[in-house]
């Protein structure tokens, strides 16, 4: 077979290229994009060779004059029914004027109607038995396959029987959006890519997004010569037309080289959708041009959809008895946190526990000076070490990486101990951590081709097809076991138990001290919030989980999954209570260090602290010229978070959020506001917005502890600065402090 020569193709940017408008279709059929009114408006330039009329002319005729009027009669009422959508459906076969066959496809989109014609060699309507056959075998077959590459293996044969393609793949994305292929099914002719994986750079991002919505995908022949629309506009828009889900959809000249690079002519994806989101794909291969009727398509197209859900059915049931087993030893280490009145003893004492928490090799204790070790760990000194640069970049409640060298250098002289770390903030005041080693696990990474053949010298430094497909292998260092995201949110649930187990402490020292004025008033405070709102989410933990229990045995797995998002809510809310209470009561005793801060970094690195919380919103940020001021950085950081994530709770309500930060300058001290759009107040009650546990809106409404604007003048006052507010209400508000220039010591 002679191949056609390579067009010249325009590199540069191919991952920018419109390939929803790509202003041309696949010429195995025709399109036309018809008004509601069944009118022409405009036809793929190949019309005149499949229905004997120049595309230029049938613009402006109608539907009946232009393919015959039992033909029209046969699909019309399903074009001006009002039922279509925005996937293609299948509208019945016509026999058009000149005596040739098409099943018609069509389906509303852009303004226009768009109905394709595929031919086809009979004059009946399409035969969907084979659907039925299809997916009848694979769902009786599905209970004996018990895992997911088994179930892909399954799919891989069907789907070859069915299409007759020389190979079919299935490949699942990593988190780096490399493919990896799971299953194989293919002629004895056709190289074998089982285990290989597939760089992330094959598949820009915008096609990533364009599979997850249009879930199947044929090229006849990656030779074709694209059909172009006329005219080229969409006369309802005025731009191209847009061609997401039209079957015939013209592809990329990048990936048409691309395909005639890997020796394949002819290709059709189905996609893996999983939680709505794009798992891996089905990848139909075949070195000659290879048509595959609709009918067929429609029969593969289906049988993905049922093994993504089979994936995401087995997938959830393996992440539920993970979270139970990693829920059981979190149980067995609270059981033994509470024999002795010292807490880092009481912690040592559950070394083996804690090991078995995170699957870890090794895990340190924290507190101040005193480091603890169990297991292979860094040296004492390399820990403290980290401790120190995880005060300054480790803001949150837990930090993680499977590859802590990449943003902690000096971790590249304790990769074989340290490649990975999870670390746990126990207090925000002091340096008191938890922190999880894990070892470097060197592995080979087979590829589908070099990966990284842009790096080579004398490789081209535009984007480009790949050439190369031989197995290319790869040795991954520095790297270690990945966190999974149940080890990370159970962490955070092990962390707010045990800043629960020193609230106790604190409650009891609490009761043997004399308290005078505020003291007093704060702790009538505390006992009604412990009393009251942190009991609310700890019963809601205990009712669920005893519900969870009681399900152990049921296949409901959403019900499963519903208990579970439960008990993590409670366990979030009563977590957030718990360290405000003890920031609030730690903020008297704690001395202040002072330091040289630069607000705007302050500003800008509680921003990126609280990026979760802002994911999804619309937020405007309008950060002024701030100056340097000498203040105990952790404590201002405090406050300046907790009034931002003030700004950013009460303009919850707002389509666009605007929040201010800008400073004034005085002869004696530095003056900082934060403004916001949001709910605002009502300023006769501005005298309690400071008081502990002084809420002026709804729990509804907005939640909260009540706890951080206490915190907010505690801090300022202990740095001799004022504190105020100001609103009008569902305007906004203005929050202030005054930081002294010239601060006493305490």
């Amino acid at each position: 077979m002679t191949q056609a020569p390579a067009p010249a193709l325009d590199l540069s940017a191919c991952d920018k290229e419109p390939i929803r408008t790509p202003g041309s279709i696949q010429p195995h059929g025709f399109l036309l994009a018809l008004s509601p009114a069944l009118e022409v408006l405009q036809a793929s330039a190949n019309l005149g060779a499949m229905a004997g009329i120049a595309a230029a002319d049938a613009v402006g005729q109608s539907l009946a004059q232009l393919i015959g009027a039992d033909a029209h009669a046969r699909i019309a009422p399903a074009l001006s029914g009002g039922t279509l959508g925005a996937r293609p459906f299948y509208v019945g076969t016509v026999t058009i004027a000149n005596g040739r066959h098409f099943d018609v496809l069509a389906h509303a989109w852009d303004g226009v109607l768009l109905a394709e014609f595929e031919p086809v060699g009979r004059a009946h309507p399409a035969d969907f038995r084979e659907l039925y056959s299809l997916i009848g075998d694979f769902l009786l077959k599905v209970n004996e396959s018990v895992g997911i590459e088994q179930l892909s293996q399954l799919a891989c044969q069907h789907i070859r029987s069915v299409t007759g393609f020389g190979r079919v793949m299935v490949y699942r994305f990593d988190g780096d959006g490399h493919g990896h292929v799971i299953a194989e099914a293919r002629d004895e002719s056709y190289h074998a890519y089982l285990g290989q994986h597939f760089p992330a750079s094959d598949i820009p991002a915008q096609a990533r997004e364009l599979y997850t919505l249009s879930r199947i995908r044929l090229i006849q022949d990656a030779n074709y010569e694209p059909a172009p629309l006329v005219p080229p506009a969409n006369p309802v828009t005025g731009r191209a037309n847009d061609l997401s889900f039209a079957a015939l959809r013209s592809v990329s000249p990048v990936h048409l080289q691309y395909m005639r690079n890997m020796g394949t002519l002819a290709s059709m994806s189905v996609s893996l959708v999983v939680r709505g989101k794009l798992w891996g794909l089905i990848s139909c291969h075949n070195a000659g041009p290879a048509p595959v009727a609709f009918e067929k398509r429609t029969a593969c197209e289906q049988l993905g959809q049922i093994l993504a859900l089979c994936i995401e059915t087995r997938e959830d049931a393996s992440e539920l008895q993970f979270r139970l087993e990693v829920r059981r030893v979190m149980v067995s280490m609270l059981g033994g946190l509470t024999k002795s009145a010292d807490f880092v003893d009481n912690m040592s004492a559950v070394f083996p526990e804690l090991i078995r928490f995170a699957r870890a090799g090794g895990v340190a204790i924290v507190a101040d000076d005193r480091v603890l070790t169990y297991g292979d760990t860094p040296s004492i000194d390399q820990i403290q070490a980290l401790v120190r640069w995880l005060g300054v970049h480790g803001h949150g409640e837990v930090f993680h990486s499977e590859r802590l060298s990449a943003v902690y250098p000096p971790a590249h002289d304790m990769m074989d101990v340290a490649s990975g770390l999870l670390a746990m903030p126990i207090s925000r005041i002091h340096k008191h951590y938890l922190l999880w080693f894990r070892p470097e696990v060197i592995h080979t990474v087979e590829w589908a081709g070099n990966p990284h053949y842009k790096e080579q010298p004398g490789a081209p430094q535009q984007l480009s097809p790949r050439t190369s497909f031989a197995a290319w292998r790869e040795t991954i260092r520095g790297a270690s076991m990945p966190w999974h995201s149940a080890e990370i949110e159970l962490t955070v649930e092990f962390r707010t138990a045990l800043l629960g187990i020193a609230l106790e402490r604190a409650e009891q020292m609490a009761e043997l001290a004399e308290e005078l004025g505020r003291a007093n008033k704060e702790l009538e405070a505390f006992s009604y919030s412990v009393s009251h709102d942190l009991r609310a989410p700890l019963r809601h933990i205990v009712g669920f989980s005893d519900l969870l229990l009681e399900s152990a045995g049921n296949e409901d797995f959403d019900k499963r999954q519903r208990f579970l998002k439960n008990i993590k809510e409670a366990a979030r809310l009563a977590g957030k209570l718990v360290d405000d209470l003890l920031s609030f009561s730690q903020m008297g005793r704690a001395a202040l260090r002072p330091a040289t801060v630069d607000m705007r970094d302050l500003v800008e690195a509680c921003i990126d602290e609280m990026a979760l919380e802002l994911r999804g919103r619309g937020i405007e940020f309008d950060i002024g010229e701030l100056p340097h001021v000498s203040a105990d950085p952790t404590f201002l950081h405090l406050a300046m978070y907790n009034l931002l994530s003030n700004a950013v709770k009460f303009t919850a309500q707002r389509e666009l959020a605007v929040i201010r930060v800008w400073a004034e300058d005085t002869p004696n001290e530095s003056v900082f506001h934060i403004a916001d759009n949001g709910a605002g107040f009502n300023m006769e009650y501005v005298h309690k917005l400071f008081g502990v546990f002084q809420r002026l809106h709804r729990m509804e409404d907005f939640q909260g502890t009540g706890i951080g604007l206490a915190n907010v003048r505690r801090i300022v006052e202990r740095h001799h600065g004022r504190v105020w507010a100001e609103s009008v209400q569902g305007e906004g508000a203005t929050f202030s402090f005054s930081i002294p220039k010239n601060p006493e010591t305490e």
